[in-house]
């Protein structure tokens, strides 16, 4: 059996070169446009997704232990005129963002100041 010519001497080289090229730009454009992504990329996405779900149920709660608690108004004046770089420590010292199960957590802390702020 004789093979093709495209298949002898030089020709299997430029056609395995650009086989190799071929493939590489197709990487390149799935990875880069074509909305391809590696597993460990979505992981990743996912555990971003869970803690912003999180953040967005458990910061009203904080919110409203905050309102609920005998001296609200006093503690707003205190975390409205403290450092804005303090305001998340204030709200988890106090325990607002400790919840059943969990330890207090700086993003929970973060979204309950912010929807407390006034400037809101």
């Amino acid at each position: 059996m004789k093979l093709p010519a495209i298949l002898q001497g030089e020709s299997v080289t430029r056609l395995l070169q650009g086989a190799a090229g071929g493939a590489l730009i197709a990487i390149v454009v799935g990875f880069n446009w074509g909305g391809w992504t590696l597993g460990s990329t979505v992981d990743k996405k996912m555990v971003e997704a869970e803690q912003k779900a999180i953040v967005r149920v458990l910061a009203p709660i904080c919110v409203d232990k905050f309102q609920q608690s005998v001296d609200a108004k006093p503690n707003l004046e205190a975390l409205v005129k403290a450092d804005s770089w303090r305001r998340n420590e204030m709200v988890e010292k106090a325990g607002w963002t400790k919840f059943p199960g969990s330890e207090p957590d700086r993003r929970v802390a973060e979204a309950c100041v912010n929807l407390l702020s006034p400037s809101k």
